[in-house]
């Protein structure tokens, strides 16, 4: 991206959560841009604000040499769908009054969309106002996940969403996907615009935190590692898993990471007597090398829902850098990357039996028969999630002119 370009990035999450937009600010910013951020205060993923930090109105800082604009988010999110949906509401309508009475003229607006696509709506405003160029960066594709959601498809809701996200899209001069699936569910409100694929690198590498010091079990540690929600179909990886451990105890099950479904999925390994399973909770993301290093199998998990079967969840890469085997228990996307490049053993998401199996059949291969997978890792990383060409294409894209 060219020097002293002025960008505005709308994110609705940014540090000290951790994600992958944190990443590509700072790079932004040292390569000699002039980068703000336009955020609520912290506090994903546990819905409370992080300490150090105040939901106040109206709040700046500086990291990186980003300057940093936050405004009030609604708490209690995690365990509760009204909140959810208040919060998304809240972000829309303070960011387009923040937007509007922002005294600074940018260059470009970088949105960077992660759950709701009204995140984009202060971009939109601006760009009306002022004829900035936006660039959204899509990582979940609406209307599709509204109605994963459980939300049904009335005419009614059907007709407002196709026209929201219609008119978002519409005003949005570059269109990113960060999986290539997304597209196709796009392309109806913007035909024949161009859509890059650009997906998410690894934010978890081997170099953080040295990788070392953790200890899982002396048995074959299969890890899972991230958000614990309800699309992430843990119930039936850890039946399964329990089906397989009754069969051969020498397998031991990680879950790292918290979510709204976590208490629900030690209720069902206690009730059940699931044994080999072992919750060891959310870890910094400086932590987690040290797990990825001491497991022998990456589980990746997804509901078997067509708008999931889309997606990449951004685990997968992180896997990937650590160059581990991948038992992929969803279908779509990753399920065909995986067997395209044999990084793994696929499971059907739906059938505990299948994942079952597919947990024996791992263990069969000992840990020394899992080095054609992990080679295989590397080779897919390097040539499809290399983090320098694809903040470079990103780079290009919002530097340049609209596509």
């Amino acid at each position: 991206m060219p020097g002293k370009l002025k960008v505005l990035i709308l994110t609705e999450r940014f540090y000290p959560e951790e994600f992958i937009i944190n990443d590509l600010a700072s790079q932004w910013a040292a390569g000699g841009a002039e980068v703000d951020v336009l955020t609520q205060a912290p506090s994903y993923p546990f819905g409370k604000i992080f300490p150090g930090y105040a939901n106040s109105p109206l709040a700046r800082e500086t990291w990186k040499d980003i300057k940093i604009t936050r405004f009030f988010t609604v708490t209690g999110y995690r365990d509760s769908l009204f909140f959810k949906l208040l919060n998304y509401f809240s972000f829309a309508v303070t960011g387009c009054l923040v937007a509007a009475f922002t005294s600074r003229s940018y260059d470009r607006i970088f949105v960077y969309q992660t759950g709701p696509l009204t995140l984009a709506l202060p971009a939109v405003l601006l760009r009306k106002l002022r004829g900035i160029p936006v660039t959204i960066w899509v990582q979940d594709v609406w209307p599709d996940m509204v109605y994963a959601y459980g939300f049904k498809k009335t005419k009614l809701l059907a007709l407002f969403l196709d026209t929201l996200v219609g008119f978002i899209y519409r005003n949005c001069d570059n269109i990113a996907v960060s999986c290539s699936g997304f597209a196709k569910s796009i392309e109806p409100y913007v035909r024949a615009k161009q859509m890059p694929h650009f997906p998410n690198w690894p934010t978890v590498t081997p170099g953080q935190g040295g990788g070392g010091g953790v200890k899982l079990s002396d048995k074959f540690n299969f890890t899972f590692a991230g958000n614990i929600g309800k699309f992430q179909n843990l119930e039936n990886v850890i039946r399964g898993f329990g089906l397989a451990s009754a069969e051969n105890a020498e397998m031991q099950l990680n879950i790292v990471g918290d979510g709204s479904d976590l208490q629900r999925l030690k209720d069902i390994a206690a009730k059940e007597g699931i044994n080999g399973v072992a919750f060891w909770g959310r870890k910094r993301q400086d932590e987690m090398p040290g797990y990825f290093t001491a497991s022998d199998v990456m589980v990746i998990s997804l509901c078997d829902q067509p708008v999931l079967a889309l997606t990449v969840p951004a685990k997968f890469q992180a896997y990937l850098a650590f160059s581990k085997p991948i038992f992929c228990v969803m279908n779509g996307e990753v399920k065909r990357v995986v067997e395209e490049y044999n990084t793994g053993i696929c499971a059907r998401p739906d059938s505990p039996e299948d994942i079952k199996a597919g947990f024996l059949k791992f263990y069969s291969l000992g840990k020394s028969g899992l080095g054609a997978f992990s080679g295989n890792s590397r080779l897919l990383l390097e040539k499809v999630y290399n983090r320098t060409k694809i903040i470079e294409g990103l780079s290009e894209l919002v530097g340049g002119r609209p596509a």
